[in-house]
């Protein structure tokens, strides 16, 4: 016979009328003049209509674009060769970085019991000290900037420090090996190492 599952956590009434997903569907709702009740609902809704999906995601979340263009998804017989907003021209940084507040934005506990929690508004200056230290380097759009780092605060901020100047990042993190290293490093031809 087959056991019953138990409901290990279920979220208040209050915490699902906050939640981003709950507001999503009903600006979407209000927008569109659809009825969609749930996450269900909006995800059926998504596979049924994905360009006026994805397009209401970019409005919903106030995507920061120097171009968007007309084309929202091109090749859609073919998920392969799908191409999503092909015309876009955008920073990615920028847009991560758009909020300037004191919420938290990074939360690090590390092996070694480190704690460190970061603002947005931490983040945001921490950003553009790196972008400066990697400008002064010489770093510029489209030069590569490879980082041996393990998964630490340090690591995201040259990661978008390196997005924010249009410069292309790779990492590895030290347990990849020396080899490891070696062969993916090779491939791109940093201009610059950031390693710990």
């Amino acid at each position: 016979m087959r056991k019953t599952p138990t409901i290990l956590w279920k979220p208040t009434r209050e915490r699902v009328a906050e939640a981003n997903v709950t507001k999503f569907i009903q600006s979407l709702n209000r927008d569109k003049n659809l009825s969609l009740k749930n996450s269900k609902d909006l995800y059926t809704w998504s596979i049924q209509e994905p360009e006026s999906f994805w397009n209401y995601v970019w409005q919903f979340n106030g995507v920061i674009a120097s171009e968007k263009g007309t084309k929202t998804l091109t090749y859609a017989d073919n998920m392969i060769n799908a191409r999503w907003f092909s015309e876009a021209r955008l920073n990615f940084a920028q847009n991560l970085l758009k909020r300037k507040d004191d919420h938290e934005a990074l939360v690090f506990q590390g092996e070694n019991q480190v704690h460190w929690r970061l603002s947005y508004a931490q983040l945001y200056d921490a950003v553009s000290i790196a972008a400066q230290a990697l400008k002064n380097q010489g770093i510029k759009k489209g030069d590569r900037v490879a980082a041996f780092m393990p998964n630490l605060p340090d690591t995201i901020i040259f990661m978008l420090a390196t997005a924010s100047i249009g410069a292309i990042w790779s990492s590895c993190s030290p347990d990849f090996g020396t080899q490891g290293v070696r062969d993916r490093f090779s491939q791109i031809s940093p201009k610059i190492l950031i390693a710990v």
